[in-house]
C-alpha cells in the first residue's frame, strides 16, 4: 500500500509540472506516502482497542474535565491539515476513563480526514459509549489551512464547534457549568 501510495505522489509531483526525478524531489514520494499514512493512522484504530480496559469504578457523580488535548485533522474536502484543540467533560455514572484515554480516543479520530463538525460528534459519542455518562460535552476549536493558505486566506480566523449530549445538553445549569470551566480556553 506505501508504494502504492508513493506512486500517487510522484504522479501529483509530475502533474504539477515538476521533475520527480530533481535531488530534492527524488525520495519526496516515499516520504509523503509514510507522512500521509502516519496522519491517517486513525482509520487502523478501533475505540475498544484504545480504551483498552481503562474504566474504573468510581462514586464520582461530579463533572469531570480534560482541557487543551492538542489535535491535527485533516480536511476532507482539501487534504490540509486543520489544527487545535479539545475539552472534553463528562458525568460519571458510576465509571471514570483513564486520563490519557481522552487523548488517545481524540487521536483515533482525529487521524482521520474529517470535517470539524463530525470529529466533535465522534467524540463525544465515544466518550458516552466507553463511559456510559449521564452526559457528555466537547468542545473543538481550530484554525483550518484550507481557509489560512487558499481561498479566503485568512490567518486569524478559527473554527468553534461542540456537541452536548444527555445531561449536558438538556439541564442548563450543567451545559453552564462546562462552558464556564472552558471560559477563557476558546474565546467563550
Amino acid at each position: 500500500m506505501l508504494d502504492k501510495l508513493a506512486e500517487h505522489y510522484r504522479a501529483i509531483i509530475e502533474g504539477l509540472g515538476e521533475d520527480a526525478n530533481r535531488e530534492g524531489l527524488v525520495d519526496t514520494p516515499m516520504r509523503a506516502a509514510k507522512a500521509m499514512q502516519f496522519l491517517c493512522k486513525g482509520y487502523d484504530q478501533d475505540l475498544e482497542t484504545i480504551v483498552n480496559g481503562a474504566v474504573f469504578e468510581s462514586d464520582t457523580d461530579e463533572m469531570v474535565m480534560v482541557k487543551d488535548i492538542e489535535l491535527y485533522s485533516m480536511c476532507e474536502h482539501h487534504m490540509l491539515p486543520f489544527i487545535g484543540r479539545c475539552h472534553i467533560a463528562y458525568l460519571p455514572r458510576g465509571k471514570v476513563l483513564g486520563l490519557s484515554k481522552f487523548a488517545r480516543i481524540v487521536d483515533m479520530y482525529a487521524r482521520r480526514m474529517q470535517i470539524q463538525e463530525n470529529l466533535t460528534k465522534q467524540i463525544a459519542e465515544a466518550v458516552q459509549s466507553v463511559t456510559n455518562a449521564r452526559g457528555v460535552g466537547v468542545i473543538v476549536e481550530a484554525r483550518h489551512m484550507c481557509m489560512m493558505m487558499r481561498g479566503v486566506e485568512k490567518q486569524n480566523s478559527s473554527m468553534v464547534s461542540s456537541v452536548m449530549l444527555g445531561s449536558m445538553r438538556n439541564d442548563m445549569a450543567t451545559r453552564a457549568e462546562f462552558l464556564n470551566l472552558a471560559k477563557g480556553h476558546f474565546g467563550l
